[in-house]
């Protein structure tokens, strides 16, 4: 398991530059079949990680399967260094997987991040996969306004470049941040982010995984991984 507990700040930021050098934005997968949504939880002042990745079809969005594991961080919270608290967990909760994802969707930012290194690039080039980044909140970058209405959108601006964009998954509700993470294009970012979009405001796999990641918080599910009843799920 990678350890990033005894870093400094200067330590992890020059991993992120590091890192950067292999980030690689062009579409890799032809045909996707499957997305993933990673997430983690935690109880307020302690050190225990609570990690998941959950598996769904795509584009019916219906959830096949989701691996979850616990594990402790001494890194603390620092924004542009999410992935220094989180990506073990997580990279973790990938190695149980025994089929892994198409595409996996982070909650939290992909390139667009003051050194192109947030959280789902900084775990797609670790777990040498596809991964988009899928954030509440805009951390780096500029853009228009975004309509109103359902799927309109506006690129996000860093130094001239187009790095991501604003989404509407809803009508008259805030938008939500979509970026590449590694090894997919930003046109393709959002092309296939619209299609996890149904009924909620945040898209289908990060809303799942922080929907079972919780339950896994609270006792309710059990680490490892675990296979769902597809024909059950789809009336879930």
């Amino acid at each position: 398991m990678i350890n990033y507990n005894n870093l400094s700040i200067p330590e992890a930021t020059a991993i992120q530059e590091k890192l950067r050098k292999q980030l690689l934005l062009i579409t890799k997968v032809e045909n996707i079949n499957t997305i993933a949504g990673a997430d983690i939880s935690h109880n307020k002042n302690t050190d225990t990680i609570y990690a998941g990745i959950v598996i769904l079809s795509y584009p019916q969005m219906v959830l096949q399967s989701y691996s979850l594991v616990v594990t402790e961080t001494k890194f603390p919270y620092v924004p542009q260094y999410l992935a220094f608290r989180e990506v073990p967990a997580l990279l973790e909760a990938w190695k149980q997987l025994p089929d892994k994802p198409d595409i996996t969707v982070l909650d939290g930012q992909g390139i667009t991040h003051q050194r192109r290194m947030g959280i789902a690039s900084h775990f797609g080039i670790m777990a040498d996969c596809a991964t988009i980044g899928c954030a509440k909140k805009m951390l780096f970058g500029t853009h228009s306004p975004v309509g109103e209405k359902k799927y309109s959108s506006s690129p996000i601006y860093i130094n001239n470049d187009i790095t991501g964009y604003a989404l509407r998954t809803k009508d008259n509700v805030k938008p939500v941040f979509i970026s590449p993470g590694h090894k997919v294009s930003v046109p393709d970012s959002l092309n296939i982010m619209k299609k996890c979009v149904l009924r909620h405001r945040i898209p289908e796999p990060t809303r799942r995984a922080h929907e079972i990641v919780n339950k896994f918080r609270l006792g309710n599910l059990k680490e490892g991984v675990h296979f769902v009843d597809i024909q059950k799920s789809l009336f879930d």
